[in-house]
């Protein structure tokens, strides 16, 4: 699973990054697709920045964390689908027309994961790559269109069994892109079920990668913390603070009213 994650990176750094391997626009620093200020605490719905192919090109974009298929009448009444799995997403109906045709590159500059302890409390650990690069997550995304024409650009990230010491911490992982896997994840051109698994299969174990661990504070459990000491280290036998709670264990499958940070519905 794959529930908070960082994004550390200015615009610039990540088309700097992306450009030697895709054609990506260097937008203006105010449009809102690039001016995403730095975030330490990114939460199911609320924005998310992505690069997908347009009519005019691979370009960036915002997107709501929570995929909405766009045969859904009331997204106020289906689940939050924040991530996919790499197993089953190319015959799940919410995801298998994602999977063929709408696939996207979710930057990040690390995760969030919570590790079980014996006294069944869960301690956070952050995890970044060991070479400081950006973190590219295999997207999924949708456009949902309301009744009234109101049209809402939803995403959803790739999960993946984890492998090697991730393992640890827990047994799924996001789906991350080696640079040379940019171009082929991107290009849905075919949009046939061979090539959308493919594309699937391409996809490594986090893990071979190269990552770095860490653990950090519980604060980070609650969406209201959004600053740079969530992934400092910490001690990993630091004591839960009364009401601390891993977003895994409450994540809902219906929401009944709005009302949560980031809700665009």
């Amino acid at each position: 699973m794959c529930g908070r994650f960082t994004y550390l990176f200015t615009w610039r750094e990540i088309h700097d990054h992306l450009q030697g391997f895709i054609d990506v626009p260097q937008v203006a620093a105010d449009d809102p697709a690039a001016a995403c200020p730095p975030r330490y605490n990114i939460a199911p719905t609320q924005p998310i920045l992505a690069v997908r192919v347009t009519p005019k090109g691979n370009a960036p974009a915002l997107f709501r964390w929570g995929l909405v298929p766009v045969w859904v009448k009331d997204p106020r009444e289906f689940p939050l689908l924040i991530n996919a799995r790499i197993e089953s997403a190319a015959s799940k109906p919410a995801f298998r027309g994602s999977v063929r045709h709408m696939r996207c590159l979710i930057p990040a500059s690390g995760f969030y994961e919570w590790q079980k302890q014996p006294d069944g409390s869960r301690q956070p650990f952050y995890i970044t790559l060991k070479d400081g690069a950006p973190m590219i997550f295999a997207g999924l995304w949708s456009t949902w269109m309301g009744p009234e024409g109101e049209e809402i650009d939803t995403a959803a990230i790739l999960t993946q069994a984890a492998t090697g010491e991730l393992t640890e911490i827990h047994d799924r992982t996001p789906a991350v892109l080696r640079p040379e896997q940019y171009e082929m994840w991107l290009d849905a051109s075919a949009g046939t079920a061979a090539s959308a698994e493919m594309a699937l299969a391409v996809i490594e174990p986090l893990a071979d990668l190269g990552v770095v661990k860490v653990p950090v504070a519980r604060r980070v459990g609650s969406v209201k913390n959004d600053d740079a000491g969530l992934i400092e280290p910490v001690s990993a036998d630091e004591p839960a603070p009364s009401g601390a709670q891993d977003p895994a264990v409450r994540s809902p499958k219906k929401r009944k009213k709005a009302g949560g940070q980031g809700e665009l519905f």
